[in-house]
């Protein structure tokens, strides 16, 4: 004989499924992801037709530019916007949900897409363009969009390996021997990263029955504590290895050097924070019990990665190996605010990485340009470069300030909250550690600096003989890649100047993190949890 609870499953549930329709609003949702792909889908049929595959990309980019702004914007005025497939409510359907970190990520990571590939009409090499460039990039930032947007944890595994083989596409296309040795590197431990996750993903469905976020924000308080804590170290390594947090970071700098500078940019600017993003759902809003009994080691992580990583950087005579230190950085800033774990230092983290996103982009592409001016890769080789560009001077020093989180520039403000952060815990130990690295990579990038730009000539005797290897950018160089850096560093100079907006937008994600009730009910479950008192 059925039960009144499994009458009342079997009847009311599915009615309420079928009552939840799909409004237009939702579809913006899904639409990034799907123009992506399908972008990328055309563009690989057309990959020998470079003027096509140039238009149609920035076109498609363009487009989703447009429908996540109008996105961000709603969810600034209304909250969370959920999208479940098929009105299936969780645990389910699958559920796309945007809340307003995750479509603030996904707008900068398509901002800088566009920049990117602007900027590559200046690099552009046939062979590349035959191998499918394009389709490539529009698969990644499809892979990163739908790791930003997505509602479940295995569809964020799903995603994972879109951006994976992207990435692993983009990291070789060009043949060079030290990019087949840098995509073993590169390949080897992130898919080492993405066992240990996937191995979570099971302990985790075997404990809670769902792998739908929202749901598990719901049921996790009612599992074991202590099989959770293991998925939670789980999830800690294989996100920490993906956001090349210390000690599993040394893939990044012996890597993101060997492409072409557009796709470092790409990689430095996308990829670490798609891990990110992961650690700061999970370990929040997912699995705080868990992440109170990090505490301690999310602490060292932070304080050894903020430390480390800009020595590192001055240790480097290669350019982008030394901006890869700095992209390293940044990561253990977010940690720091991952540690605090209050509002004030979620929000820093949020922000922090948003900043990262825009500045190691930028970082990436004027070292890109250094690299034409100078035709070398070693900063031993390279000076002289403020006499004969001195735009370029300027742009790598703005961004030098940036990185370091000094004021007015973007990269202060979420510093400034981290510290805040915490001062409120006296936690002075990581205080210190965020203050020691901005003063470390200050010292790292003034270094890079003067032996590059304001030392005349090569390093050696004839230090003070001006450099006789530079040479001029020329027309489509000017015209591509330094207007659209630019333009880049435009609106992160303006954007530390205005920062009001953001501070915002990093508050309500801080708080929907840390109270994800908005988030839960934007998927509609609370009335399938008040059905079924859970899922488990």
């Amino acid at each position: 004989m059925e039960s009144q609870y499994e009458t009342e499953l079997d009847l009311e549930l599915p009615q309420a499924m079928l009552e939840r329709t799909t409004s237009a609003a939702e579809w913006n949702l899904i639409l990034p992801v799907v123009i992506a792909l399908m972008a990328g889908a055309l563009l690989a049929m057309v990959r020998h037709s470079r003027g096509s595959q140039v238009g149609f990309s920035v076109l498609a980019v363009l487009a989703i530019i447009v429908v996540e702004v109008d996105l961000f914007f709603q969810v600034l005025e209304t909250g969370p916007v959920a999208m479940t497939m098929g009105n299936w409510l969780p645990p389910f359907g699958i559920s796309f949900i945007a809340d307003t970190m995750s479509v603030s990520f996904a707008l900068a990571a398509s901002f800088v897409t566009l920049i990117v590939l602007i900027y590559f009409q200046a690099e552009i090499v046939p062979r590349e363009v035959r191998h499918g460039f394009y389709p490539l990039v529009l698969l990644l930032l499809a892979g990163v969009t739908g790791a930003f947007l997505t509602g479940d944890l295995f569809n964020l595994y799903v995603w994972f390996e879109v951006m994976l083989i992207a990435s692993f596409g983009l990291l070789i296309i060009g043949g060079r021997k030290m990019q087949l040795d840098a995509a073993i590197k590169y390949g080897f431990l992130n898919f080492l990263a993405t066992t240990f996750f996937l191995v979570g993903l099971g302990y985790m469905y075997g404990l809670t029955g769902t792998l739908n976020m929202a749901d598990i924000a719901l049921v996790v308080g009612h599992a074991d504590p202590a099989p959770m804590t293991a998925v939670a170290a789980l999830f800690l390594l294989a996100f920490g290895m993906k956001a090349a947090a210390f000690p599993v970071n040394a893939w990044l700098p012996a890597s993101y050097h060997t492409p072409d500078a557009a796709v470092s940019a790409l990689f430095g600017g996308l990829l670490t924070k798609v891990g990110v993003y992961a650690l700061l759902r999970i370990m929040i809003a997912l699995m705080p019990a868990s992440r109170e009994l990090f505490d301690p080691l999310l602490t060292g992580i932070a304080v050894l990665t903020l430390i480390l990583a800009p020595m590192g950087a001055i240790a480097q005579t290669n350019l982008r190996r030394a901006i890869g230190f700095f992209v390293i950085g940044g990561i253990g800033a977010v940690f720091a605010g991952m540690a605090v774990a209050n509002v004030l230092g979620i929000a820093g983290a949020v922000f922090y990485a948003f900043h990262s996103m825009l500045t190691m982009t930028a970082f990436y592409l004027v070292a890109g340009l250094v690299e034409r001016v100078t035709q070398a890769t070693d900063t031993r080789q390279m000076g002289g470069v403020y006499a004969a560009d001195s735009l370029i001077s300027i742009l790598f020093i703005i961004l030098v300030v940036a990185a370091a989180g000094l004021p007015p520039f973007l990269g202060f403000w979420p510093k400034m909250l981290i510290v805040e952060a915490t001062i409120s815990q006296s936690d002075w130990i990581l205080m210190s550690a965020v203050l020691i690295n901005s003063l470390l990579t200050s010292i790292a990038g003034s270094r890079l600096w003067a032996h590059i730009f304001w030392r005349p000539g090569r390093e050696g005797a004839n230090s003070e003989v001006p450099n006789d290897h530079l040479r001029q950018l020329n027309s489509t160089e000017k015209r591509m890649a330094l207007s659209a850096v630019c333009v880049l560093v435009g609106v992160i100079v303006m954007l530390g100047l205005l920062p009001n907006l953001l501070f915002n937008a990093a508050n309500f994600a801080a708080m929907d993190l840390l109270s994800p009730q908005n988030y839960i009910t934007s998927t509609g479950l609370e009335l399938g949890s008040n059905l079924m008192g859970g899922t488990q």
